[in-house]
This record gives C-alpha cells, sequence and structure tokens, in this order.
C-alpha cells in the first residue's frame, strides 16, 4: 500500500502561515495563544496559593469598605480623606473633586490597585506571563475609565450643557469622518499648516546620493567657516527623517548648521511590499556604512561625527563596533539619542516580545511584505492608552475638540513601514535573544562586540520615555570601555530630544564617565547629579565643538569626481513616499 503523499512540507508550512497571518489580522498582531498561555499560568498558580487568595480577599474587602465610607463621608465634606493612591492626571481636575465623580474616580484607581496587586508576586507564574497580565488588566481598566463616558465625565457634561450638545454634534461629525476615512483606506489626515518640503524639512540642502534604501542629504553651510569634522545622522526608519528638522525653530538641523556644522542627513526609503527580503544587515551596509563612505568622499581625510536616533542609533552601536573590530578611525565621535543596545530590560515594549507573539507577527508581515504604521503605532500607544488613546478620543468625539496643530503631530501622523525580514530579524536577534549585548550579532560573518568601541560617547536619554527607558540606555555602561557622556533630559522619547533652546521649563542631568571609572548604578547616578535647567543642545554642541579641529572653509556640495553629484533639492523625495 502506497504512504499518502497529498500535502508536502512547503504546501503545509503554507497553509499554517496562511492561518496564523488571517488569526493575526484579527488580533492585530498579537498571539491569542501567548494570552491564553498566560491566562492558564496565572490563574493555575492563584488556583494554587490559597494564602495569597486570603490576601486578596482582604485587600478587596478593605478596599470596598474604604471607598464606602469615602462615599458617605465626602457627600457631606468635600475634603474628607480619599482611601488609594493618587489619581491619574485625566481625573484629578476640580471638576473631577465632586461627588459623585470623586467616588468614581477612586473607585476605579482602587481597582486598578487591585488587580496590580492579584497580578503581582504570584508564586511560580513566569515573569513575562505576570507582565502580559498585567498589561491585559491595565488595558481593560483604561478602557472602562469613568474619564471615558459622557454620564460619568463632568468635564464632558459641564461642556454639554454649556454649549447646548453643540460639542457632541461636532464630535459625531469627526467619529463619522474618521471612519468613512478608516474603511476608504486613505491613511491619517492629513494636516494643511504643516507640508514637508514647505515649513517642515526646510533646512536648505541637496540630495547626493541616492539608492534603493536611502537618499543622503548634505545641508548647506549656515556660517562663512565651518569645523573640520562633518556630523552624519542615522535618523530611525520606523519614522521620517524630518523628525530631527521640523519647523525652523524646532529643527536639530538647522541648529547644527548655525552653529558651524557640516550636517549630512539620512533619507530613508519607506518599504513597499516589494521590499519585503530587504535585512538589517542592508540598512547597516546599505544605509549607514554607505552614507559614510560619501561623506568621506566629499569630506576626505576628515573624521565623522556620527549620530543614531532609537532604532538608528541601535544601527549605529552594531556599525561602529563593525569599525572598531576592523581597527576603522573613521568614527571621531559617536553620539546615541533614546538607543538602546541592551534589550534585556527595554521596557513596556516587551509586553508584545515572545516567541509566540513573534509568530504571530511574523505571518502577518510575511502576509503583507511590511509591517504597517497601524500595527506599530497602536502597540506604541497603548503602551500609555490612557493618554495616548482614550484621552485623545474624547477631547475628539464626546469634547469635539480638533487638537492644536503642531509640527511634532504632523510629523507623528506620517508613518512609515517595516520591512518584513528586518523587522523580523531585529525583534528576534535584538529583543528576544539581546545578541548585540552578548557579542552574539554576527555581522559578515563574525560576532561584533561594544566593548572594542574606541570613540567618545554622548548617550542622551529621556526621563519619561516608554520607547527606550533611560535606564535601558544607560546600560551602555556597562558595554563599553571608552570615554561616555550620559545626558539625562526631561520629556519622552521624542519631545525629549526635539528639545531645543527656544523651548521653556527644559533640564537635564550629564556626567562623564572616564575610562576606568568604578561603575554608578543608574539610580545611585540620578541622585548624585542634581538637575541644570535648560536645553541639552548647546551641551551637546559645545561637547562636539572640544571634540572638533579648526574651522575650515565648507566643503563643496558633494563629491562630483567621485560620482556624487547633486541628484536634487531637499528633502528629497523618498520622504514623500
Amino acid at each position: 500500500m502506497r504512504p499518502l503523499d497529498l500535502v508536502d512540507e512547503s504546501s503545509a508550512r503554507h497553509l499554517d502561515r496562511e492561518l496564523r497571518a488571517a488569526v493575526a489580522r484579527a488580533s492585530r498582531g498579537m498571539s491569542p495563544v501567548e494570552l491564553g498561555l498566560a491566562y492558564m499560568d496565572w490563574v493555575a498558580h492563584l488556583a494554587l496559593s490559597p494564602g495569597r487568595q486570603a490576601l486578596l480577599l482582604q485587600s478587596f474587602v478593605n478596599k470596598l469598605a474604604g471607598i464606602g465610607g469615602y462615599a458617605l463621608r465626602s457627600l457631606f465634606d468635600a475634603e474628607a480623606p480619599a482611601p488609594g493612591a493618587r489619581l491619574e492626571r485625566r481625573v484629578s481636575s476640580e471638576a473631577w473633586q465632586r461627588w459623585p465623580f470623586n467616588v468614581l474616580a477612586r473607585s476605579h484607581q482602587l481597582t486598578k490597585d487591585w488587580w496590580r496587586e492579584a497580578t503581582s508576586d504570584v508564586d511560580g507564574v513566569s515573569a513575562e506571563h505576570l507582565v502580559l497580565m498585567q498589561a491585559v488588566a491595565e488595558q481593560i481598566l483604561d478602557m472602562l475609565s469613568p474619564a471615558n463616558f459622557l454620564l460619568s465625565n463632568p468635564e464632558v457634561l459641564e461642556a454639554t450643557v454649556h454649549e447646548r450638545g453643540r460639542n457632541l454634534l461636532r464630535g459625531l461629525r469627526l467619529l463619522v469622518r474618521d471612519r468613512l476615512r478608516d474603511a476608504a483606506n486613505t491613511g491619517v489626515e492629513e494636516n494643511p499648516q504643516f507640508k514637508v518640503g514647505e515649513n517642515v524639512a526646510v533646512t536648505p540642502g541637496k540630495v547626493i546620493y541616492r539608492n534603493a534604501l536611502m537618499e543622503l542629504i548634505q545641508y548647506a553651510p549656515a556660517t562663512e567657516t565651518v569645523a573640520a569634522e562633518p556630523v552624519l545622522i542615522c535618523p530611525p526608519w520606523i519614522m521620517k527623517y524630518y523628525i530631527l528638522d521640523l519647523s525652523p525653530g524646532n529643527s536639530l538641523v538647522r541648529y547644527l548648521t548655525g552653529q558651524g556644522k557640516t550636517v549630512f542627513m539620512i533619507s530613508w526609503k519607506n518599504p513597499t511590499r516589494e521590499d519585503a527580503g530587504i535585512s538589517l544587515e542592508d540598512y547597516l551596509h546599505q544605509g549607514l556604512l554607505q552614507a559614510l563612505q560619501v561623506v568621506n568622499a566629499v569630506c576626505p581625510g576628515r573624521r565623522v561625527h556620527a549620530v543614531g536616533y532609537c532604532i538608528g542609533g541601535t544601527l549605529l552601536c552594531m556599525a561602529a563596533a563593525l569599525l572598531a573590530r576592523g581597527d576603522d578611525q573613521r568614527l571621531g565621535s559617536v553620539s546615541l539619542f533614546a538607543a538602546q543596545a541592551d534589550f534585556s530590560e527595554a521596557g513596556e515594549i516587551t509586553r508584545f516580545i515572545s516567541p509566540s507573539q513573534l509568530s504571530f507577527l511574523d505571518t502577518l508581515m510575511w502576509k503583507q511584505g511590511y509591517l504597517g504604521i497601524e500595527n506599530m503605532g497602536g502597540a506604541f500607544s497603548s503602551l500609555r492608552a490612557s493618554d495616548l488613546i482614550y484621552a485623545g478620543a474624547v477631547d475628539r468625539y464626546l469634547l469635539g475638540k480638533v487638537a492644536p496643530p503642531s509640527d511634532l503631530m504632523a510629523w507623528n501622523a506620517d508613518g512609515t513601514r517595516m520591512p518584513y525580514r528586518m523587522h523580523s530579524q531585529y525583534l528576534r536577534k535584538l529583543y528576544l535573544e539581546n545578541q548585540l549585548a552578548r557579542n552574539k550579532l554576527v555581522i559578515d560573518g563574525r560576532p561584533v562586540a561594544l566593548a572594542d568601541i574606541s570613540a567618545p560617547l554622548f548617550v542622551v536619554g529621556t526621563e519619561s520615555d516608554h520607547v527606550a527607558p533611560w535606564r535601558s540606555v544607560f546600560k551602555l555602561h556597562e558595554l563599553t570601555r571608552t570615554e561616555l557622556t550620559f545626558l539625562l533630559t526631561s520629556g519622552g522619547h521624542n519631545a525629549g530630544i526635539i528639545s531645543g533652546p527656544s523651548h521653556p521649563r527644559r533640564r537635564y542631568r550629564v556626567h562623564t564617565r572616564q575610562p576606568g571609572d568604578k561603575y554608578v548604578d543608574p539610580d545611585t547616578w540620578l541622585e548624585q547629579h542634581a538637575p541644570v535647567a535648560g536645553s541639552w543642545w548647546p551641551v551637546w554642541n559645545a561637547w562636539l565643538d572640544a571634540r572638533s579641529g579648526e574651522a575650515v572653509a565648507p566643503p563643496p556640495m558633494g563629491a562630483p569626481e567621485q560620482g556624487y553629484r547633486v541628484l536634487d533639492a531637499a528633502p528629497g523625495g523618498y520622504v514623500f513616499g
């Protein structure tokens, strides 16, 4: 009897992928298997922990009694002491201090506190599953906040009475318009007040190189003489490059050229389905290292101040380690903005990183050829859902407010995609396996080590960064031996970096670790260095000046004799993709 041979290995794998891709589309890349395993792990171990159950029951009863007593006291005394932790920002205004809204806000906060207790310190549950259970509970409770509903939000009720419901009509129109745009898949509504090439990304310059992955912009000098060493910026390809060249008063590029720097900027192509096979090494070799080669041609014999932001900074770490492995001394310094090299404690984003999660995300990217901004944006927004999702929805659909335009918001709406192969490698090799920090990342057939880097480092972390937490960025102290200046600035992942001298109420802390200095942990470092008022940009500029040579005449635009001629005016073509 002949054996059955109806399905071969390839078709079986294709069938598996198709099914998982369908599930991943429905769940926006989340793995229902991982969620189920986390729930079973938590509930099974909790069921076998009667002592823990007793503590949770006791806490529940105490919180219930506390909120019951507070409800009665606050009915007659607005200053009655409230139980539980401090309320979140959205329910802390004066309107929320009146009864019964104060009771609703406190009840919600106590519920969050109890669920945080219930999903913490359950003996036997894996740390990853506890984090995921905490995230799920937090997501559900953020959605059920009294601030999200018309009848339980005093600010919305006051606005509705004051405007006689016109706010709700405006919100309804906005809701219908947004849903129609979603159905038509036309993307985010354009902001006519901020347009690329008109009032953002307008620093004068020229595109002097283009390949299938990136364009290289050389900016025109703004001073009669410039520092001998040029600055090459590697922005993240998870966002458009002009985060660093917003409106003129908000542009890091314009600031640098005004300080006498020759600036080059990589502008990444926004990948499509046809670019699914682009790898992480392609971004390294065809992107950053190719850009470095062009800069060397325009400014021969000069070392380069290399700058990397976010994932662009991670790529720069890889490039610097690779060059150091070969005793290549072309980098005069390395500056890293909100960039991680050690992903062992990468913050809340690790909720979405596990073998099962990546399996489902892989199939979604395999089907599309890329990871869309709707998936990345949703994942990052969910880290702070109360502020980044629900607060905006209430303002827009219940209060009928349209957020005032800003260059940073316009840029944030200009999303990009991530190629399938590169993003899969990035998540597995760096987030899941932490290969770069462990000297296990193989480039060109051999592993690279960050400890080989000898160029001085300037590393910037931001206090409220949920994408690259500053304590994770701080880990570069453990991975490198060279001179390292660490600066911690106020703000988040984007606003903290785009924090020029014109911004009010900024602060920073800074210290330089010399080779041979003893290790200091991040919390001790924070205690030892007092905040200084002001922008960190001048501090970094002075650091670059101290590591630059004499002032020279500006270099020519491009290097035509070596094949790097002017192709287009900045901002180029890829930024519009």
